[in-house]
């Protein structure tokens, strides 16, 4: 996806970050989780984008307060998208039900409406720390680089926005697709 960037926003960006030292790379290009989302938005690749690298081995509070810091961004306009998955266990994934719509594991589809209940009612801490919420989200989230980008958008949603859910679809028993949207 050959969409442009723009170094005067990433120097902005990293200017922003004040809890922790964001590096501009000019070479990295952008991860599957950044362009096989945009690619459908912006097809023509018209648009700058740039993608924040996460750090999974900080804490859910560290994610959610550098989003925080970066607020200002929303507030000019800058469109932010945290690209990932509430559940995401590729190593659960039943190849032989991905043509079932809606299949899930119990498990799965329980942390689904856990993630989206806590997000309705704001409660942000307990998503920061998914791993207190029981076995069934360690299921639900075995590594969290792919969890994380939702602690972005959260940090970033504006007092009294609402959440509003799109293609909350499960995927192969072990994945969804659930998105929100704030604004």
């Amino acid at each position: 996806y050959p969409a442009p960037g723009d170094p005067a926003l990433a120097a902005e960006i990293a200017s922003l970050a004040r809890s922790t030292h964001a590096g501009l790379d000019h070479e990295w290009g952008l991860d599957h989780g950044a362009w096989t989302v945009i690619r459908h938005m912006y097809p023509k690749a018209n648009i700058p984008v740039l993608q924040l690298s996460i750090d999974y081995h900080q804490p859910g509070a560290f994610h959610y307060n550098l989003a925080r810091e970066l607020a200002a961004l929303r507030r000019k306009g800058v469109l932010i998208i945290g690209s990932g998955n509430m559940v995401h266990n590729l190593r659960m994934v039943a190849f032989d039900k991905l043509d079932q719509p809606g299949f899930g594991y119990d498990w799965a589809v329980e942390m689904n409406e856990v993630f989206k209940s806590r997000i309705t009612a704001g409660d942000h801490r307990a998503l920061m720390d998914y791993t207190k919420l029981g076995p069934s989200a360690k299921l639900a989230v075995p590594t969290p680089d792919h969890y994380w980008p939702l602690l972005y958008i959260l940090g970033l949603r504006k007092e009294n926005e609402e959440a509003k859910f799109f293609n909350d679809h499960l995927v192969g028993g072990s994945l969804t697709m659930t998105s929100v949207r704030f604004g």
